[in-house]
Formats: C-alpha cells, structure tokens, sequence
C-alpha cells in the first residue's frame, strides 16, 4: 500500500487522485475502470475536505493498493475530524425530480454504485473508509 498525508482540503484533491491513479496504472488498469474509480474518490475525498473538520483544518491520510492476486484496488482513507459514518445515511431518492430531492447525500450513493465494496469504522479516533473495486 502507498500511502500519503495531506490536508483535508479540496485544493489536495489532485494529489489524492494522482496516488490512486499511480498505483492504478501501474497494475495495468483500464482507463474506464480508472475514471470511475476516480469519480467515486473524488466524492469521498471532497466529503472529508468539506465536512469532516468543523474549524477547517484537519489531515487525511490515504491509502492505496492493488492485490496482485484478486487484482482487487483498495482505498483508504482517514481522518481526525468528527465521528461520522457517511454509508448510514439513507440513499437519495433518485427517481424523484432533482426539485423535490433533498440536498446531500449523491456523492455517497454515487460512490457505492461505482465501488464494490465501501466500509466504515471508528477506530483509535480515526474515521476509517475503505473502498474496494476489482479492476
């Protein structure tokens, strides 16, 4: 696993994605399976920057890797920031107007639509979310 520390910010944003790309690239992974991969980070990541630091000013650390084996892409990400597990959140009724829709909650839907697998855990004072995908 490659792993960074950067500031919860959207600014960090290509810093995130250009690890997960790094690794992506050097497993062999399909441009299609790369956008959306980045797609579902991008939604993730911008989650933390936004939220997870009431006062704006936190660390995230990411993490990243393939198996070689299961050819199975792993990301994860921590931060400090309040205790909050983004996956309980009720999915968004996507069949209603985009005018009758409450606002959040699509970067989290979108997300698990594109990952396999996302899971939480609050750990030693980390919010902890791994994402999965078979590239």
């Amino acid at each position: 696993m490659k792993e960074i520390t950067v500031k919860a910010a959207i600014a960090n944003m290509p810093l995130v994605i250009g690890l997960a790309e790094e690794v992506l690239e050097q497993a062999g992974c399909s441009m299609r399976v790369q956008m959306q991969i980045d797609v579902a980070i991008d939604e993730l990541f911008g989650n933390v920057a936004h939220y997870a630091y009431p006062d704006g000013e936190g660390d995230a650390i990411i993490q990243c890797g393939v198996d070689p084996e299961t050819r199975v892409f792993t990301f994860v990400l921590k931060d400090r920031g309040i205790p909050f597990n983004p996956l309980d959140r009720p999915e968004p009724d996507v069949t209603l107007p985009a005018k009758d829709r409450k606002i959040g909650g699509l970067g989290i839907f979108l997300a698990k639509k594109t990952m396999d697998e996302l899971t939480y855990r609050w750990e030693d004072g980390f919010n902890i979310l791994t994402a999965q995908k078979k590239i």
